[in-house]
């Protein structure tokens, strides 16, 4: 079973314009209601491949039970922590030619009581899980070092620890040596606090880091595809040019794909790609389904350290 942690889920609204133009009223050609938050995505795409899934998340007011409400068809069981704040809404404005704006909320404050059975819950789950996916930003009242702190009672519980997070948050975990990290371009270079203009730089980075500890690195570059390093071997994955109609939740999808395929190795990495490539031919946040997804397409290859990367989150 794998279980994913997403402390700020959401609700989220996607939107299909035209085109956006600032200062003017816009008529949406169609409007799209999914549950949302990074840790959400990946149980909504590993139910939809047939992997147990758990969802561990903090819910509040109408929007909390209408996130559940939403993931119940899905197949995504749902393990929800009452808060007294309100689950927060995002608002995803998709253009024409696949341009993608997101307007996020920052989330309900949450209290150190809530946040002990959010832990507790982690522990009790983790017991008789594989692994641990901790994703997503903090809400206020949450400290840098959370992920850290799930990654020990997981590993304490005998579950692996994978960590889909930025910033503060996701440098904290590191300390922790979690099995995975999943990082986009833009995630990386903050980490690294420097630009990562071509693959061998990202590369550099990634064994850096696992020379730290940290198990493994699955990179998602966007267009580029993904690259993967751990203590044997750093494989590159490109997947076919299809076209964007969402980026949200491409990485998402790309870390349910990896784990879906076992969390390792060079057939993971082209599920993750694959998974990926799905998503951002979906509309909104939707996951993709297996009938979707096509790893056979997907190519692996050495990577190219002189390869140049822009515009490579996802």
């Amino acid at each position: 079973m794998i279980v994913t942690v997403t402390p700020n889920p959401s609700l989220d609204r996607t939107a299909q314009l035209s085109e956006l133009r600032r200062g003017e009223v816009l008529r949406a050609s169609r409007v799209r209601l999914d549950p949302g938050g990074k840790g959400v995505n990946v149980s909504r795409a590993l139910a939809a491949a047939g992997s147990p899934t758990v969802a561990l998340l903090p819910a509040g007011g109408p929007v909390g039970e209408r996130l559940a409400d939403l993931l119940a068809p899905e197949g995504v069981p749902v393990v929800a922590v009452p808060i007294a704040g309100t689950t927060r809404s995002n608002i995803t404005l998709v253009e024409a030619d696949g341009t993608t704006t997101k307007i996020n909320e920052p989330g309900p404050e949450i209290s150190p009581a809530e946040l002990a059975v959010l832990e507790q819950r982690t522990a009790e789950l983790a017991a008789r899980a594989e692994w641990v996916v901790c994703c997503g930003s903090l809400p206020a009242g949450v400290p840098d070092d959370f992920y850290a702190q799930l990654g020990k009672l997981a590993r304490d519980a005998g579950a692996k620890v994978a960590v889909d997070s930025s910033g503060a948050p996701l440098a904290a975990a590191l300390a922790a040596g979690p099995d995975l990290i999943k990082p986009n371009l833009d995630e990386l270079a903050e980490l690294a606090g420097r630009p990562l203009t071509q693959l061998g730089d990202v590369v550099e980075v990634c064994r850096a880091l696992v020379a730290d500890g940290v198990g493994a690195v699955l990179v998602s570059l966007g267009a580029r595809g993904a690259v993967l390093v751990d203590e044997t071997e750093t494989r590159h994955a490109l997947g076919p040019l299809v076209a964007v109609r969402s980026t949200v939740g491409a990485g998402d999808a790309a870390l349910a794909g990896f784990l879906h395929a076992g969390g390792t190795g060079p057939r993971a990495l082209r599920a993750a790609v694959a998974y990926g490539t799905a998503a951002v031919a979906q509309e909104g946040s939707r996951m993709p389904a297996p009938q979707d997804v096509h790893p056979d397409q997907v190519r692996l290859l050495a990577a190219d350290p002189t390869l140049t990367l822009s515009g490579a989150a996802a």
